[in-house]
């Protein structure tokens, strides 16, 4: 089974059995029936299928994409935090190690972090690491929200001179962008969505031509579902590298030679495992 996130190559996407967001793709890497999985994405989603398949065979085709977002919350910067805050709960994004989802109490994704963060009866907790995300959530709930400093580059990359240039280029264009984007860039979109909404509202809108602000690879398929309507990605700078690091080639030497191989410790598996099931238990 290929499992490919939104943001891989176009060449990618189109030759992987699912294509999905970071949300679909945790429910789908659950019901996988296969010996093998192929992750085409960043380390993170690799070892998120993994914590949910301990039994199956993960293979990552690039070992070095990894997720600068990841690596701005690591796991022991994560637990002197809790240490600071007894008794409040944390939310982990997705977009986390396996060591820091072993540490806090659930998880979440772009799609769903409302849906958790109104989930939990504490009236107070510590979202990491994404502030774009975390204040995107703060907007919809009357929690109180600790933030971590962390953000995607990619996104952070998108300015409101970006958004509104592109406006003035197409008037009549409709503006979606992914809640990684920063709290100016949110303010001046029509909609904010993760990247499985984003596909799934451009299916279905009237619009015609869309801006669309979040990494260029969701694009493509944007485009393969859409085929009517017109795309215009915000920026020039909107491309994830360590996404992009895996190729065609590199799937197809993962699969010859059944490399690289995605292992996650038992004892850091089970406390993540407990933690994206309660994120799976909400939706």
């Amino acid at each position: 089974m290929v499992l490919a996130h939104n943001y891989q190559l176009g060449e990618v996407q189109d030759i992987a059995d699912f294509v999905g967001d970071s949300l679909e793709l945790s429910q789908r890497a659950v019901d996988v029936d296969a010996d093998v999985i192929v992750f085409c994405g960043v380390t993170f989603m690799a070892e998120t299928a993994k914590i949910v398949n301990p039994t199956r065979t993960v293979l990552i085709p690039d070992p070095l994409a990894g997720c600068p977002m990841c690596e701005m919350a690591p796991a022991e910067a994560v637990r002197r935090r809790k240490a600071e805050l007894p008794g409040v709960p944390v939310v982990a994004y997705i977009n986390t190690t396996a060591a820091v989802k072993a540490e806090v109490d659930i998880c979440c994704t772009s799609a769903n972090a409302v849906q958790v963060v109104e989930s939990l009866s504490a009236e107070r907790l510590l979202f990491v690491p994404d502030k774009n995300l975390g204040h995107w959530v703060q907007r919809h709930t009357d929690k109180e929200i600790i933030l971590w400093d962390g953000y995607c580059p990619t996104h952070q990359r998108i300015t409101v001179q970006d958004v509104q240039r592109l406006k003035e280029e197409h008037p009549r264009a409709a503006v979606m962008v992914h809640p990684e984007c920063t709290p100016d860039v949110v303010d001046v979109a029509d909609h904010v969505l993760s990247t499985g909404q984003m596909i799934r509202w451009a299916r279905e809108s009237d619009a015609d031509e869309i801006i669309v602000g979040t990494e260029v690879g969701l694009i493509h398929r944007l485009k393969g579902e859409s085929p009517g309507k017109r795309f215009y990605p915000i920026g020039k700078l909107t491309t994830c590298p360590n996404m992009k690091r895996i190729t065609l080639e590199k799937v197809a030497w993962a699969l010859e030679d059944m490399q690289y191989e995605v292992s996650v410790p038992e004892e850091v598996a089970a406390g993540a495992r407990r933690s994206i099931e309660r994120m799976l238990a909400v939706i």
